[in-house]
């Protein structure tokens, strides 16, 4: 009974995150939903500083999300947990933490400009962790909003089938409300109260919505195989099998249903709501997460090496994932997903990441700003606890007596970093201080001391994201901080790698010598130079290097690309296989033979030849046509290299891969150049060969 119970509850649960470009209108979706759920009593405006996910002093100021806040509220029955992301490029891995552990995500797009850089961003984010979507086509009552192009867009840029469920009554000033072809319906908004009024679909309309009808269920026919079977019968879907075979389909991943709306002016967030609940999946439709661990009953602490998988059941072991962390006035508060079993107050859990044992103080359900405490959270909640002191974001929190490992989010790596220290030397100690934990709450953030000038370097995801932290210790700490001009982080890579290279390591002082010896070939990792990453492989015959000795060459190698020989960037690109080597019987050992991989990558770079890469942005630029030549001349003078440039009335966009160096005061020269009236977006690119000597 019991666990029907807690299966019936988590069917209910719908843990969504809200996904768009910069402006797009995500905060002022989630403040609608807020407000007609109840869980607020008066609306947030962006604009006017009182949006409740928006809590942050520098959210409000700049107008934008920077942190993302959790929320709860209720509709029809159901407990929506919804997370409002940041749209801006620099604060990217806030979002990729997020997806991590949602369920599912309503992804928001401009009716007029569709689908925007930092959006396909995004939406290639929750494709790696396979988070169903739906899409909200917003402000439908803009001058040039066009459903339909919104929808083309999302097919051509995207590539997922996009369903629209909508029919928009009205265009532009004139939209009043929404076909709502599964019911076959119309919703309409009054100007005055807000309110929302089920009518029959409208005469002039009634044909229209008759063919959108007739094309939706031919698509979900073709993908669905009770949906074909029932109109191969019927040559129609009844309203109950199209809405489970949306559903089906969206959990999938194989369709996104569209709908559209107003959010300002709160129209299309109810039926968002029901749609939210209707196709997005609950904790129990989610496969079961996979992680390392050992089995139920196994040592305390003992990880063990094995395959171990979590359903969403508040009876099995715990396991929860740390996704984020917040200091704030009244202590660290650590922000967890719930994937099995019960945390009550007062429990000892295990930090599988780091090895060590936490005790839980208090459990909050999260408003923003605001808490709520509780006894207990169960497996599928998303809560926030106080009394963890060491937990990162992306630790496992699991039962000490079942250990599990789930796999972190990815964090990004910093591709801007500026020198930081404080006005004041009595202040030093306290900026270190703060400086450590603003790289403990976001682990996009790096903290490093340049060693040839003392200075410390902070490190982030672009020149906002350096702003950000230093203007929050500045608020949060009272430390008057200095910040340098950012400086991009180069990177070295190999343009013609070495064959054969062989170093033999022996070293005698006294007590064990060590001895190892090694082969290894060197290549890029690509035909063409910008590529990322390192590979590692092992040809060796005959074990003439053990397997415990090849793990410590592998790591020796990943040691020395912490500094390359050209300016001691850190090296990429590369691939190096260990073809050969031998071992001396008394003096070979893992560290001998980590020693020596290190100390002969170091020689064999020099070898070779290498180039630095320089970080590369994609910009997309919308200005007015009378700008063009400025805007163009501007990107060329830069280094830029324009793709695309496409004219949309009296508007230019222009899309230029540039060097991330040459963004830095890109808006002031924009607005320069345009008269305030351009605008333009960016998004990481990757490495490219910078314009310096190789030697």
């Amino acid at each position: 009974m019991r666990a029907n119970q807690n299966r019936q509850s988590l069917a209910t649960v719908r843990n969504l995150g809200i996904l768009a470009h910069v402006d797009a209108g995500k905060t002022t979706v989630t403040e609608r939903m807020l407000y007609l759920t109840g869980a607020v009593h008066k609306r947030g405006e962006v604009h006017d500083g009182t949006t409740v996910t928006d809590f942050d002093p520098q959210e409000r100021d700049r107008g934008i999300t920077i942190f993302a806040a959790a929320v709860s509220c209720d509709w029809a029955g159901h407990r929506l947990n919804l997370i409002d992301t940041p749209g801006h490029v620099d604060f990217a891995d806030e979002v990729e933490r997020s997806l991590r552990v949602l369920d599912g995500a309503i992804a928001v797009f401009d009716a007029v400009a569709g689908v925007e850089p930092q959006s396909e961003s995004v939406w290639r984010r929750a494709d790696r962790y396979a988070v169903p979507r739906i899409a909200f086509v917003n402000k439908m009552d803009r001058a040039g909003a066009d459903l339909d192009a919104a929808v083309a867009s999302i097919r051509e840029r995207l590539h997922p089938a996009p369903l629209a469920v909508q029919l928009p009554i009205g265009s532009e000033s004139a939209f009043t409300g929404v076909v709502d072809l599964v019911r076959m319906r119309a919703l309409v908004w009054s100007a005055d109260t807000d309110s929302v009024t089920d009518l029959p679909v409208p005469d002039d309309l009634l044909a229209e919505a008759g063919r959108r009808r007739r094309d939706l269920e031919e698509a979900v026919a073709e993908r669905h195989a009770a949906a074909l079977e029932e109109f191969a019968v019927h040559s129609r879907l009844s309203e109950s099998t199209l809405v489970a075979a949306l559903r089906d389909l969206t959990a999938a991943g194989d369709v996104v249903v569209v709908l559209c709306g107003a959010a300002y002016r709160n129209r299309g967030i109810e039926p968002l709501l029901d749609a939210a609940v209707a196709y997005l999946p609950s904790p129990l439709d989610r496969p079961a997460v996979h992680g390392i661990g050992g089995q139920d009953g196994g040592e305390d602490g003992d990880l063990g090496d094995g395959d171990a998988q979590r359903g969403a059941d508040p009876d099995q072991p715990l396991a929860a994932l740390a996704f984020k962390v917040q200091a704030t006035g009244t202590g660290r508060l650590t922000f967890l997903r719930l994937y099995s079993g019960t945390l009550r107050k007062g429990d000892q859990v295990l930090d599988a990441s780091a090895g060590r044992s936490e005790r839980v103080g208090r459990i909050l359900r999260v408003q923003a700003d605001r808490h709520t405490e509780v006894d207990h959270a169960v497996a599928g909640d998303i809560v926030a606890v106080v009394g963890l002191k060491a937990v990162r974001p992306g630790a496992t929190l699991c039962d000490p007596r079942a250990p599990l490992l789930l796999e972190p989010p990815s964090a990004a790596e910093p591709v801007v970093h500026a020198a930081v220290e404080a006005e004041r030397d009595a202040d030093n100690a306290q900026l270190a201080a703060a400086l450590a934990r603003a790289a403990e709450e976001d682990p996009s953030l790096a903290v490093r001391t340049d060693p040839e000038t003392g200075q410390t370097l902070l490190s982030g995801q672009g020149e906002l994201h350096l702003e950000v932290a230093v203007e929050k210790i500045r608020r949060d700490r009272g430390i008057a901080v200095r910040l340098g001009r950012p400086q991009v982080a180069l990177r070295e890579t190999v343009v013609r790698g070495v064959a054969g290279f062989v170093y033999r390591h022996a070293k005698q002082d006294g007590g064990s010598g060590q001895w190892a010896h090694i082969v290894f070939d060197v290549e890029p990792l690509g035909d063409e130079p910008g590529r990322t990453g390192f590979e590692f492989a092992s040809v060796v015959a005959g074990g003439r290097v053990p397997r415990e000795y090849v793990r410590a060459v592998e790591a020796g190698f990943r040691d020395a690309l912490a500094a390359g020989p050209l300016g001691g960037h850190p090296v990429t690109g590369l691939r190096v296989v260990l073809t050969d080597g031998a071992t001396h019987v008394k003096d070979s050992s893992e560290l001998a033979f980590r020693t020596a991989a290190a100390l002969g990558l170091r020689q064999a770079l020099r070898a070779g030849e290498l180039a630095v890469l320089e970080p590369v942005a994609e910009v997309t630029v919308t200005a007015p046509q009378d700008a063009a030549g400025a805007v163009l001349g501007d990107l060329a003078a830069h280094r830029g290299r324009v793709s695309s440039s496409t004219a949309h009335g009296a508007t230019m966009v222009v899309t230029a891969a540039v060097p991330l160096a040459e963004m830095f005061g890109y808006a002031t020269r924009l607005r320069g150049r345009t008269q305030g009236r351009g605008t333009f977006t960016a998004r990481p690119f990757g490495y490219a060969l910078a314009p310096v000597p190789t030697r």
